[in-house]
């Protein structure tokens, strides 16, 4: 494969022969259901993901949760099994099993051995197409979300994460936490989650990926029948729905400062910008960007930060993409008495790299790091049937190792240094959960400095 390979919607056969000998495989069934698999050679293991591109930037106010509502509902049974007979279908192969919800889509997934993966996609089907939403399952479970948002309360990381999305992406959808709020967990109904789950989960927004041992046409028959079995309509024609807009959303942003004050051992401390959208071509740069600035032990931030002066443990730089936005943040977990420091530290570091740019050596290593952990993760199908997802949802095109480690190796310094200045131009947000006031931080005022 020498290129990225687009991935139309209304093209119903595709065949890659992709980097590592592996053999990509598409096929659209005439009700708009998507099947994607990947045969790794070699594999005695397959991962099997069902997807969904809704997440909870498409919720309405009166249901913000209902997503992840729903995806705990699913576990709680079907009209031919309960919620005891679809964990018991996986733990008495030893295969796992789990679910989860973002922003912008949601995902059911198995790992089996390759004897059990025609049973991991029945269940999974049976899980995905003819769950009930028992009004009893439903009252119980609001119970266990609620304790499952009680607990992320309970984690200042996770506290500071939140405020950080917030603060950047203020009002747009991409700022809502994914598990909706107690108020809102409380007040949602079974009827609005249930409509949720009708007008959502049907054969046009269904997508099936499998990564590992498998045979995709075995796959595409009994994905088939269990979806049929469930009782949907597979005979009748329709296109899959559309991919959603990726054209860029402007960011306004939230409030340069976000503080929780609480009585804690550290200062959890998040500072960034709004970064690139899935799709923007300069995606790689950033990749390599976030590398040099706080991508490894060798990386800036951990240097100059832990290293030089062991003001922090953890210390990292992250950038997110969605369909139409993006994120990149800097995290430090600090003693009260540095936060204001550690903080000062990553502003310097984030706009050094904005006016100087990177090194050619810095350039080097990162491509070799990029290049090796790209490399390492496909190495767990879990990481292939992911990437089967995302490609097929959000970015509408596939691309192997081979044409990423390309794309990597073309990143120029410059290319970089114009990246990095444009995002040290951005409205700056900073984030902080523990024992520190805004006032520790009056110096940062969220302004690019003066030129």
């Amino acid at each position: 494969m020498n290129s990225a390979v687009q991935l139309p919607l209304d093209l119903a056969e595709l065949r890659i022969d992709a980097s590592g000998g592996t053999l990509v495989r598409r096929t659209v069934l005439p009700s708009g259901v998507r099947i994607l698999t990947e045969q790794v050679p070699g594999s005695q293991s397959a991962t099997v993901g069902f997807w969904v591109a809704v997440g909870s930037r498409d919720e309405q106010p009166v249901t913000y949760g209902s997503t992840h509502f729903l995806e705990h509902l699913l576990f709680k049974g079907t009209s031919t099994r309960s919620a005891l007979d679809i964990a018991v279908a996986f733990d008495s192969v030893g295969g796992e099993h789990n679910a989860l919800t973002a922003k912008e889509h949601t995902c059911y997934y198995a790992k089996v051995r390759d004897q059990d993966v025609e049973m991991a996609v029945r269940v999974l089907a049976d899980m995905f197409a003819s769950s009930t939403l028992d009004a009893d399952d439903f009252e119980s479970e609001r119970g266990v979300i609620l304790e499952e948002l009680a607990m992320a309360d309970d984690d200042p990381g996770d506290v500071a994460g939140e405020r950080f999305f917030e603060a950047v992406f203020g009002d747009h959808p991409l700022g809502r936490p994914i598990g909706g709020n107690p108020d809102s967990i409380s007040a949602v109904t079974r009827d609005a989650v249930w409509q949720h789950y009708r007008s959502n989960y049907g054969p046009r927004d269904l997508v099936i990926t499998v990564a590992g041992a498998l045979d995709h046409d075995r796959i595409v028959e009994v994905a088939s029948q269990a979806l049929a079995a469930a009782g949907w309509e597979l005979d009748l024609a329709a296109r899959p729905v559309e991919r959603r807009d990726p054209r860029h959303d402007l960011i306004e942003r939230g409030s340069p400062l976000a503080i929780v004050t609480r009585p804690l051992e550290q200062v959890n401390l998040y500072l960034g910008v709004a970064g690139l959208a899935a799709a923007d071509e300069r995606r790689p740069a950033l990749t390599v960007l976030n590398s040099v600035l706080g991508g490894g032990m060798s990386s800036r931030l951990f240097q100059e930060i832990r290293e030089k002066r062991g003001y922090a443990y953890s210390v990292y730089s992250f950038a997110s993409s969605y369909s139409d936005a993006g994120i990149v943040g800097l995290y430090a977990g600090c003693s009260p008495k540095r936060a204001a420091d550690v903080a000062e530290l990553m502003l310097a570091e984030f706009r050094r790299l904005g006016a100087a740019g990177i090194s050619d050596e810095e350039l080097v290593r990162a491509r070799g790091q990029l290049g090796g952990a790209s490399a390492l993760a496909l190495e767990d199908s879990d990481t292939r049937m992911s990437r089967l997802g995302r490609s097929e949802l959000t970015l509408g095109e596939f691309a192997d190792l081979d044409e990423t480690l390309r794309r990597i190796d073309a990143v120029t310094v410059d290319e970089v240094r114009v990246l990095a200045a444009e995002l040290a131009d951005r409205p700056l947000s900073l984030a902080a959960v523990g024992p520190v006031e805004a006032a520790a931080f009056a110096g940062l005022d969220g302004e690019p400095a003066a030129a």
